[in-house]
């Protein structure tokens, strides 16, 4: 993911910047913890397609 790409995109949640994460082709939000996935290079904004971050920590804790 380009940096100029990066910083214009922002959660469509809470409008707040995203990381990239090149290990899971995610971009991360942080205040909601939640990972929009990028399908075929094109990241995919929606709410609904996220992957919950607290989710998978809930799942490491428990281990």
């Amino acid at each position: 993911m380009d940096k100029k790409t990066l910083s214009i995109l922002v959660c469509p949640k809470c409008q707040s910047k995203l990381e990239f994460d090149k290990n899971t082709q995610e971009l991360i939000c942080q205040n909601d913890q939640l990972a929009y996935p990028i399908k075929d290079g094109i990241p995919v904004m929606l709410v609904e397609e996220a992957r919950s971050l607290a989710a998978t920590k809930d799942d490491k804790d428990s281990e």
